[in-house]
């Protein structure tokens, strides 16, 4: 067999024909394209030296006279895979030596170098942190919430932000300051100076404030956000540090700078009172510590705050240590809630009743109490003027106390039921007994009068209450012993079994005893004046209980505040029942409350204002001169007017008092009117029945 013909020079363009004048294809050449992926026979350059072709092997060559053999199809390449086992194998064995590595590393931390850790573990620092407890809440007798707890928000921000070199702006917490200062209601100078720190990082801008107040913030702070995202401010801060000659710039525009980036927010507690000024004399209020100080906030701080918890961790290069041994948690006990004797609605109609009276007679103020005369519970104890426990700025400080139990004044004639107690329950005189009343006294060294100029009056010892005499009362008094220092010493001991010049059982904060000399040191005037009200001062919490106590059939019992309490773990425990003294017999006081009764239905009678149709009511009058705190000297007048109702099944007593009235100042004039307001709203709200007989109507005077 020949080879095939060598092709001549300079014809590498042109391919070699077959014998039968068909071009040839390359040896190997099927005539189809190459695989993806295969190799291709690079091309000649033009002029390039044609590589000799291939000797075809035997199964290639052209059989004898016909046409050549097609080359063999390459048969598919067969991928062996590696054992799996070795894999297997392999993997294992990696896997033993990594936890040997782990393994001999642990019998090197907990065996041989355990001192050495234990010594470098003493080295992190602990820390002991407080855990608040909660503050347990105070509610009204049907359990509204007077005062709680809500979440709140620290405002703090972080100084460190604020330098011009970071802000681009000379004065950010100017800025800052007067943004938030009207959100705060902080002055733009305190918040600034607390932006001026910029060696601290953690600085507090207003503690507990409200959601709401954080809302407002955080939507401040993202619409200015916005603001800064434009295209005109991106260029300033391409231009920030440049020279001048390239348009550079220091700072950049206010409209381009958010000032309030570097606040932010802690989660705190704050102490609210949802019924605004409603019994706020009496509640309270906390100060920024949330810790009480004043009212029963302050009396029952202890059981209010609760018990804070503790935790200890320590930490070590600035991170927490959670797996230290050292490590402690002790969790917070919640404070008690508290449930008052208060009812809500009662309360708001004392309040509006005093508050309109203070304002309509020009007073410098007044207070009204209601209690119950059986279980000696207080439903109700308004002052005016009061103020709102949410803000304490707009409060002056001497509206901030509970002068119904804070203030002591003269009685002046409601302490006439003390001394006709005294007479009637030592057997000196009757309800009828007949008194003769000029229209001046002369004893000791004063000369005394009745309000009001008069003829001689001839007056039962029921007259005399009635038309509350001064000169008839002393004279019924001077009937209690054999001579005057036996009277006193009689009167004294009743003033001091109706708790007069002692503690009201209340334990209030800042209550006052009131004022009641031993009887053994009453002046020539005092021994006088104390059986008509001057002379002695008492609170009127005090007066009023001396009412009840007649209403309760002469045994008195301490005034209470707290119904009871409820515990972190929801049981409600009920507050001991106040303690009960026998003051006088109960036919005394019965007698007694007849010849109340004439006070307010007998047309001589100074309580007339008091009438509430279709209820008998029993209550007695009061005008004394007032003492002012200030000079210690006599100025102006307390008005007051103190009774039960219904008089036959006594339920419950009202007191008024208004101090120093310009527009009037008797008791019945303007004190009758807000027990009457009061005393029918409670009768109403405690569902009452109306009284079904008629008054004594005891004879007042008699026919000499």
């Amino acid at each position: 067999m020949s080879t095939p013909r060598q092709p001549s020079r300079g014809s590498g363009d042109r391919k070699p024909r077959r014998p039968d004048g068909a071009r040839s294809r390359p040896a190997g050449d099927t005539g189809r394209k190459p695989a993806r992926g295969a190799a291709r026979t690079p091309s000649r350059n033009p002029g390039e030296r044609p590589r000799a072709p291939r000797q075809r092997t035997s199964d290639q060559r052209r059989p004898q006279g016909g046409h050549p053999r097609p080359p063999a199809r390459p048969q598919p390449r067969t991928v062996k895979l590696g054992d799996s086992r070795r894999r297997l194998r392999l993997i294992t064995v990696a896997l033993t030596l990594v936890f040997s590595v782990f393994a001999g590393r642990l019998v090197q931390l907990q065996l041989l170098d355990s001192d050495t850790l234990a010594v470098a573990a003493g080295a992190n620092q602990y820390y002991d942190a407080k855990l608040s407890a909660e503050r347990g809440s105070i509610t009204s007798s049907d359990g509204v919430a007077l005062a709680t707890t809500v979440d709140a928000y620290d405002v703090v921000a972080d100084p460190t932000f604020y330098p011009a070199d970071k802000t681009r702006i000379p004065d950010a917490p100017e800025q800052a300051a007067a943004l938030l200062a009207p959100i705060l209601g902080r002055s733009k100078e305190q918040l600034a100076a607390a932006l001026h720190t910029p060696k601290t990082k953690w600085v507090m801008l207003a503690p507990r404030q409200s959601p709401e107040v954080k809302k407002q913030i955080t939507d401040l702070r993202t619409s200015l956000t916005k603001q800064t995202d434009t295209k005109e401010c991106r260029a300033q801060r391409l231009l920030l540090g440049k020279p001048a000659e390239q348009g550079g710039r220091q700072y950049l525009d206010n409209a381009c700078v958010n000032p309030l980036v570097g606040l932010g927010f802690t989660d705190s507690k704050q102490r609210v009172y949802p019924a605004g000024g409603l019994a706020a004399n009496l509640v309270g209020f906390v100060n920024s510590e949330g810790v009480g100080t004043g009212g029963l906030e302050l009396q029952y701080q202890k059981d209010l705050a609760g018990r804070d918890g503790r935790v200890t961790y320590a930490s070590g290069a600035g991170r927490v240590v959670p797996t230290s041994a050292g490590g402690s948690q002790q969790l917070p006990v919640p404070g008690l809630d508290l449930r008052l004797t208060v009812n809500r609605d009662i309360q708001w109609a004392a309040q509006r009743a005093i508050t309109d009276q203070v304002a309509n007679a020009g007073a410098e103020k007044g207070y009204v109490v209601v209690q119950d005369v059986k279980t000696g519970q207080i439903l109700a104890m308004a002052t005016s003027p009061g103020f709102d426990p949410n803000n304490l700025r707009a409060a002056k400080a001497d509206q901030l106390g509970n002068a119904a139990v804070q203030d002591a004044y003269e009685p002046g004639s409601t302490a006439k039921l003390m001394t006709m107690a005294a007479v009637l329950d030592s057997g000196s005189a009757q309800w009828d007994t007949h008194v003769t009343v000029p229209n001046t006294l002369q004893r000791s060294d004063r000369v005394f009068h009745d309000d009001i100029d008069h003829p001689t009056w001839y007056l039962t010892l029921a007259g005399v209450l009635a038309k509350s005499s001064n000169i008839g009362t002393i004279e019924a008094a001077e009937h209690l012993g054999k001579n005057q220092q036996e009277s006193n010493r009689i009167l004294g001991d009743y003033l001091h079994r109706f708790g007069i010049g002692q503690p009201t059982g209340l334990g209030f904060p800042g209550e006052t005893r009131g004022i009641l000399a031993k009887p053994e040191t009453w002046s020539g005037s005092q021994q006088y004046t104390i059986p008509f009200g001057q002379g002695l001062s008492v609170n009127a919490l005090q007066a009023t209980s001396v009412f009840s106590t007649i209403a309760n059939g002469g045994v008195r019992v301490t005034p209470s505040l707290l119904a009871g309490t409820t515990g972190p773990d929801g049981r409600y425990t009920p507050a001991p029942a106040g303690e009960q003294t026998r003051v006088v017999k109960p036919e005394t006081a019965k007698t007694l409350s007849e010849m109340l009764e004439s006070v307010v239905s007998d047309e001589q009678g100074t309580g007339g204002s008091a009438q509430i149709p279709g209820y008998r009511v029993a209550g007695k009058t009061g005008t004394a001169n007032r003492v002012d705190p200030k000079t210690g000297k006599y100025s102006g007048y307390t008005a007051s007017f103190i009774g039960f109702a219904p008089a036959e099944a006594p339920r419950v007593t009202v007191s008024c008092v208004i101090q120093d009235p310009v527009n009037g100042h008797f008791g019945g004039q303007l004190c009758g009117p807000v027990f009457k307001q009061v005393m029918e709203f409670t009768l109403k709200t405690l569902h009452v029945a109306p009284s079904g007989s008629e008054a004594p109507n005891l004879p007042v005077d008699w026919k000499p």
